[in-house]
This record gives structure tokens, C-alpha cells and sequence, in this order.
């Protein structure tokens, strides 16, 4: 998988208005009501995060979920990273 270059992350982020791009990652906080929701909504993430094989560096407290994409072993932010953010945007969107 090839690295994306910085011009084309931020043109692309364009239509993730959650996430930035920031040391090599896509990052993108989350606020929920409540714990319950927002660990709902980590685990329909997890299941996506296996269907596509590809996982995030992630951390919870509470009601907000911090999350951080890059491909590991291309060292940097991919189209896998994008796929995933699109899939997250989409799961987080069902809570809102």
C-alpha cells in the first residue's frame, strides 16, 4: 500500500470534517451522551476494523473516543486509513 501525500490528506480530509491530519495519522475525537453509547459504538467499529484487517491506535474515557489511523507498515497514512475513517464516520453518524 502506497503512502498518500500530505496535499492530497488535506484535500481529502476535506470530507471529514472530525479528523486531522497531524504526526503521520488521522486523528478524530468523538463525544457521546454516555459510556454506553460510545462503547457501542467502539465495538461495531472493532467489527469493522476486523472485516477490513486494518486497526487503530484508540483510547476511551468515559463518553469520548480518540482515535488515530496510519498503516503501520507503510509508515504513514494510506487509503486503507481512508476506507476506515469513512466506516467509522458512518458507524459514529448511526449514534448520533
Amino acid at each position: 500500500m502506497s503512502l498518500i501525500n500530505e496535499e492530497n490528506i488535506e484535500k481529502r480530509l476535506l470530507r471529514f470534517p472530525d479528523w486531522e491530519y497531524k504526526n503521520n495519522a488521522l486523528h478524530a475525537e468523538f463525544e457521546f451522551d454516555n459510556f454506553k453509547d460510545c462503547f457501542s459504538a467502539m465495538s461495531r467499529i472493532a467489527f469493522e476494523c476486523e472485516a477490513q484487517n486494518h486497526h487503530p491506535n484508540w483510547s476511551n474515557v468515559y463518553n469520548i473516543l480518540k482515535i488515530s489511523l496510519s498503516t503501520h507498515d507503510a509508515e504513514g497514512v494510506t487509503e486503507k486509513d481512508f476506507k476506515l475513517a469513512e466506516a467509522i464516520e458512518s458507524i459514529v453518524e448511526v449514534q448520533d
